[in-house]
């Protein structure tokens, strides 16, 4: 009953629409995510930074989990699943062990003289130039700026240009640089740091679009506006197209809702609202997440380590299963409850994941208890992928189970 020319009416009205879904919504680049992101003061980096809290990490599992039954003990692990967790684990210390390094010029560096600051800044360029160079070095480095509120405004881009300045000079902006805008609060504030990124670019004859950043949560304006409407989606529309992730501040955040200090954590109430607004609001822009912290330190004595231990890998299986797939490591005793919570939450559900996803691709629908349908397909391969990216999982044993190779998982997934 409908003719052509109905049907071109209908795609000639929705093709402003079609534009702005695409514009808004490009959906995730499909690339690799680090699992966690190191914040270390400006002062105190160096490039030996991830190589010292690698072996740090390692000391702390030598001394207080030597071994699998011992980590499995202490997290709860079947005996094959803590064999599997714990050699990754070592291996990845010995290999990688600093995923995402971020030199730190706000509240771990503080307020300095303008000369000292100015020299932290040139000194953390080499440092992020020379990792990029390095073979087991973070695939990501860069610092966190002083926020955009009046008070430090100007010595905060200044940094941030002192810090780009001599990275160009020092050969270059490579590939993994992050740069962090912490304690953003209107859409404004993301809209200037846009606008100076372009300036910067402009100046130095960049490519348009060259500098990205990515900006903490930490303020409850940040996720309801004053006006009572969320603000998470005007931050990500002012950042321009700059925005890479948003990271949930635990303590700034907690502390702005009046939530007392031995109760400020990653798993209460007023973080989870937070985190969810987060969520939805960077659903589909291709902006990822990352959780924030815990400030419960692996330390002292073996029953005190343990019992920390416990706390990060139950809190970090937590945002995992939350889809939050990034987070922040204070210490470097937390690298191996990092890993080993990655890790485990990979590797437990492989057989099924892998089973499901072969009975989809057989079928179309899946078979058994489960009825999976083209969206569930792409989750499947979305949690297969990370795996592979993780080093949870190995190419050869993800074939094996699901007949797919990477490109064919890639595909399936939408990436």
């Amino acid at each position: 009953m409908l003719s052509d020319a109905d049907v071109a009416r209908a795609g000639a009205s929705l093709a402003a629409t079609d534009a702005e879904l695409a514009r808004r919504y490009p959906g995730d680049a499909g690339t690799r995510q680090p699992v966690h992101t190191v914040y270390v003061p400006a002062d105190a980096a160096n490039p030996g930074t991830p190589r010292e809290w690698g072996d740090r990490a390692l000391a702390a599992l030598d001394a207080h989990a030597p071994d699998a039954a011992a980590l499995g003990a202490v997290l709860g692990l079947p005996a094959a699943l803590a064999a599997e967790v714990h050699d990754r684990v070592r291996a990845k210390l010995l290999r990688e062990p600093v995923e995402d390094l971020r030199i730190d010029f706000e509240d771990g560096y503080g307020s300095r003289p303008d000369a000292e600051e100015d020299a932290a800044a040139r000194t953390a360029a080499r440092t992020v130039a020379e990792l990029a160079e390095r073979e087991g070095a973070p695939p990501w480095a860069g610092i966190r700026m002083k926020c955009l509120e009046a008070p430090v405004r100007d010595r905060g881009i200044r940094t941030l240009d002192v810090f780009l300045t001599a990275l160009l000079g020092a050969g270059g902006l490579p590939d993994g640089l992050v740069v962090t805008l912490p304690k953003v609060t209107f859409p404004a504030q993301a809209a200037a740091m846009a606008e100076l990124c372009g300036q910067f670019e402009r100046a130095a004859g960049l490519r348009a679009g060259r500098i990205r950043f990515e900006i903490q949560i930490e303020t409850p304006q940040a996720v309801l506006g004053p006006d009572g409407t969320a603000t998470v989606p005007r931050l990500v529309d002012a950042a321009a197209g700059r925005l890479t992730a948003l990271h949930y501040g635990t303590f700034d955040y907690s502390a702005a809702c009046g939530v007392g200090p031995s109760h400020q954590a990653p798993d209460h109430p007023a973080a989870d609202h937070a985190k969810a607004v987060m969520q939805v609001a960077a659903a589909g822009t291709g902006v990822r997440l990352s959780d924030g912290s815990t400030n419960v330190l692996p330390v002292g004595a073996t029953q005190d380590v343990h019992a920390a231990w416990r706390l990060h890998y139950r809190l970090v299986r937590r945002s995992l299963a939350r889809a939050f797939h990034q987070g922040w490591d204070m210490h470097p005793a937390h690298l191996p409850t990092r890993y080993a919570a990655v890790y485990a939450f990979c590797r437990e559900d492989l057989d099924t994941t892998a089973a499901r996803l072969a009975a989809y691709v057989r079928t179309g629908a899946g078979s058994g208890a489960v009825l999976d349908e083209p969206a569930t397909a792409r989750a499947l391969c979305g949690h297969l992928l990370r795996g592979l990216d993780y080093g949870a999982l190995d190419p050869d044993e993800v074939a094996a189970r699901t007949g797919l190779a990477r490109a064919e998982l890639d595909t399936l997934a939408g990436r």
